[in-house]
Parts: structure tokens; sequence; C-alpha cells
């Protein structure tokens, strides 16, 4: 009973916000994040669109068939889609199935040729299909355009360097919190490509539940580009001991981690990527990272996509979050000292909230307008 007086609670807030003029896009947000997500595919359809700053009364027409002829990706994306079986709900039948699929292939088709500067890569395939699984086709297809061009844009570049910067905050993350976890994994010299599927594929790819994938899509759309390097590097910290019991090195430690538990306490680990991001930003880390390439990052450039929606921005929300849940947990606060960079870092002491509940997360009491000219330093 308590459940579902919380869930009614939560979707008269939504749709709220979604009515109130203008749209109360921070409170999306808050509620993207808070335990449960989005709830249902049907206020994803709403809500979405508006995470993205899409506008749903111009949506592109149906892309065509005339997409197919002499395009150089359509092989490529035809063979991926096909062995995509497993992304859709298990006893759909055969036709509806390959309905779906034939869509999933258009819109890739569509995306990639409205924006030539966008590459495919093995992998985009499972993050449209549970677009378009929850929204339709016609609605996925400016979703993924708008995310295409901006959350996905560096693993669309040519070469994969930007990718591989991005799996460059893993280490640095995991040294914050567990210098031990990290030191252990760089003797084993394990290195992060066990991530790589984790991180463009928002996870679709290595998650059997949908309902599982469609609560991180909800939290990754609120957030910044880099909240699923945060979300993997958590994961990593929630398997402490069974990476500190396998054996040190480069085969062992990677077979394990590339397994990925399907039993995860998703809402916990969301909380606890929230909170790193809050406490350690990529500006923090940026250093660490070896970031040498900021200037062709989604992350570098998360402002100007940020300035679109004119609402307050998702790290903002976190770090409101934060600072409620700091408060309410002031007497579990530790402060732990970090000896090779001589720094005190200041951890609320993780796993004590099982539950990630409206209460735990600060009211955004109005949405802050950012003037033009304001500048998001996200690198120094």
């Amino acid at each position: 009973a308590d459940f579902d007086a919380k869930k009614r609670r939560k979707v008269a807030e939504i749709y709220q916000a979604l009515n109130s003029d203008p749209i109360d896009v921070a409170t999306l947000r808050r509620m993207a994040i808070s335990e449960g997500g989005l709830l249902t595919d049907e206020i994803r359809c709403k809500v979405w669109p508006k995470l993205l700053s899409v506008n749903t009364d111009d949506l592109p027409p149906l892309p065509g068939k005339e997409l197919r002829e002499d395009n150089k990706d359509y092989q490529q994306v035809l063979l991926d889609v096909r062995r995509s079986l497993r992304r859709f709900p298990p006893g759909m039948p055969d036709d509806q199935r390959e309905g779906l699929q034939e869509e999933l292939i258009d819109i890739i088709l569509h995306v990639l040729k409205r924006n030539p500067q966008l590459h495919y890569y093995q992998g985009y395939h499972d993050i449209v299909v549970t677009f378009l699984l929850v929204v339709g086709d016609r609605l996925a297809t400016a979703l993924v355009e708008k995310l295409s061009t901006h959350h996905l844009r560096d693993f669309m570049d040519p070469t994969m360097d930007n990718t591989k910067h991005i799996l460059n905050y893993l280490m640095p993350i995991i040294d914050q919190v567990n210098p031990k976890v990290h030191d252990f994994m760089q003797s084993a010299e394990v290195g992060t490509i066990f991530a790589l599927s984790w991180l463009i594929t928002w996870f679709g790819h290595v998650l059997s539940d949908f309902r599982h994938v469609v609560r991180l899509y909800d939290f990754f759309l609120a957030c910044h580009p880099l909240m699923p390097i945060y979300f993997a590097a958590v994961i990593v910290l929630y398997r402490e001991q069974e990476v500190l019991d396998c054996e040190c090195d480069m085969a062992s430690v990677h077979h394990l981690l590339s397994q990925i538990p399907q039993d995860l306490p998703y809402e916990t680990l969301i909380s606890r990527a929230g909170d790193l991001f809050v406490q350690f930003p990529p500006s923090e880390l940026a250093r660490e990272a070896a970031q040498q390439q900021a200037e062709r990052t989604a992350a570098s450039t998360f402002k100007d996509f940020e300035l679109a929606s004119v609402q307050q921005r998702p790290d903002t929300v976190l770090r409101q979050r934060f600072r409620e849940r700091l408060r309410a947990e002031e007497r579990t606060e530790s402060i732990l000292a970090k000896p090779r960079t001589n720094r005190f870092v200041k951890l609320a002491v993780m796993g004590l909230t099982v539950a990630l509940g409206a209460a735990a997360l600060a009211v955004v009491k109005s949405a802050l307008e950012w003037a033009p000219k304001f500048e998001l330093q996200i690198f120094p």
C-alpha cells in the first residue's frame, strides 16, 4: 500500500511538471534520477523528449526505403540488427519482431544520412532498439538523432580516440574511492576494455532484463554524458571482494569484470554514481584521465546542449540531492586520508541508504534559467 501510494504521488508530480508552463525540466530530471525512475513507458514517451529538448510537435517524417540504396553502412547495420534477437521481448511473434527490426535499420540509416559527420559503430543498434521499443519509430528517430549528436557523439567519431579517453576516467574514479581496488587492477594490468560494451551501449547490450535497461536510460538521459562511466565505476567498486579474491593477472580479472552480474542493486548503484559525480566531477579527474582532447568531446560541449533547455542543469540537481543526503547522514560521514596524493577526501559512507526514495532527493524549488553567456567549465 505504501509503495502504491508513493508511486501515485510520483506520477502526479511528473504530470504536474509536464503541465507547468514552462515545463519543469528540473523536476523531471529529479524524477528520472530518483528511485524507480520514470516508472512506465507511457511516462517515458512524454518525459524523454523533454530531457533531450526534442520538440514532439515537429517530428521528422518516417524514413523511406531508398535509404538502403548505396548506403555504405547498410550491410553492417543489417548484420548487427539480425543478431539482435535477444533485445526484443521474449515471446514476441516473429512477424512483429521482424517488422521492428526493419524499423530499427531505417532509424539508424536515417540518422547517419542526416548527420554525415557521425560514424556507425557496433553496439549503436543496442541503444536505438531501446528507444524504438519504448517510444515507437517516429519519436525514436528524433530522440536518437539528438542523442547521437550530443551524448553519443564521441562514440561516433571516425576513430576510437575519444571513446578511449572517456574510458580513461574509470580508473581515477575507482582510485578516489578505493585505492586498494585501483592498485590491484593496475597490478593485474587489466585496463578498461572490459567496460567498453557497457559504455557504448549504455549497458543495453549486457543487461538481459529490459526493465533495468530503461531504468538506467532514465538516469543517463537526466545526467551528464559521462554518467555511464561513473556507473561502470560503481559496479566495479560494488564487486570489490570478488576483484580482490581474483588471481592478480589480466586474464582472470578481465574475465571476472566482463561478466556483469544481472542481480545488481540498481537503485543503490544509481544513487552512488550520482554521489560520486558530485564528489569527484569530471573537471577534477580530467588531468588524471590524461585529457588532451577536451575540446572535441561531448563532455566539454555539454553546455551547448544544456543551454538549449534553459533549465536547471542535471549536475545541479545531483548536487542539491547530495547535500540533502549529507545533512541526513551527518553522523555517518567519514574522512578518508589518501597519502599518495596528500589529499583528504571527504566521503559519505555508502550503502547505508539502500533505497533511494523521493525523500532522499533535494526538492528543486525552482528551475534555474541560464544566461546565454554562461560558460560551463567542465575541464580546467
